[in-house]
């Protein structure tokens, strides 16, 4: 087994019904700052959504329907922000909350203290979060998970992971393995994928091997570490 093996993402996710939602945090060759989200959805609620930009380039989970929002608790939130030169992205509130931390002086992990797995049992899907420390050439970035310790959701696991931006590599987390009931959550460490120099690359890779039936939409956005100008992909199925 080759554990410093590289892959390209859409060959991890290729004929996977499900994965849920996924956080890519990487390098570029030419050293910009990689970043992805991407959600899936099996319930008409979670299919209901699309993302929006702000007019200060922060990205939302919109409903496509208001007439159709069941709950939106747990499925609409800024998945994207900014704080100071860094990038904070989630698959939930919490983005907010590492922000507010940020403001306050914590650490990324130390925010993500105060917040567990989503209350949405038998599932208890776990809290994806990356932080990117951009403002230099050798940028580093964070990604997080916070999952269910047992089945019964009696108490939360937390894991951060500490990565040096390295020039064609990326990791990738997201919240389940793949398709059932339960659904069973991520495992182990964030996989390593290759980031190509062409945004588009990337993201049709990633975009055309996501299942069909479950995706719902994409964000990509390549970052000049120094400079912060980035250039940006925005895909939604139902729109």
């Amino acid at each position: 087994m080759n554990i410093y093996r590289v892959d390209k993402i859409g060959g991890l996710i290729h004929g996977n019904a499900y994965v849920g939602r996924g956080i890519v945090a990487g390098k570029t060759p030419s050293g910009k700052a990689a970043s992805a989200y991407f959600i899936m959805g099996r319930s008409a609620n979670s299919r209901n959504r699309v993302f929006e930009l702000t007019e200060d380039k922060e990205l939302f989970t919109r409903p496509y329907d208001d007439s159709k929002v069941q709950d939106p608790s747990l499925i609409i939130y800024a998945a994207l922000r900014k704080y100071g030169e860094n990038l904070v992205f989630t698959n939930g509130d919490q983005t907010d909350t590492v922000v507010d931390g940020f403001a306050a002086g914590k650490s990324f992990k130390d925010a993500l203290e105060s917040r567990c797995f989503e209350p949405d049992g038998p599932n208890f899907t776990p809290r994806i979060s990356a932080a990117m420390y951009l403002g230099k050439p050798d940028f580093s970035y964070e990604l997080s998970i916070l999952k269910s310790i047992d089945a019964e959701g009696s108490d939360c696991a937390r894991y951060t992971f500490s990565y040096p931006g390295k020039a064609g590599l990326g990791h990738f987390i997201h919240t389940y393995v793949c398709d059932g009931n339960p659904i069973p959550t991520f495992q182990g460490e964030p996989e390593r994928v290759e980031i190509p120099e062409d945004i588009d690359e990337f993201t049709d890779d990633l975009w055309e091997n996501l299942n069909e039936d479950n995706k719902i939409s994409l964000y990509v956005r390549y970052t000049d570490p120094v400079s912060g100008e980035f250039t940006d992909r925005l895909i939604n199925k139902y729109e």
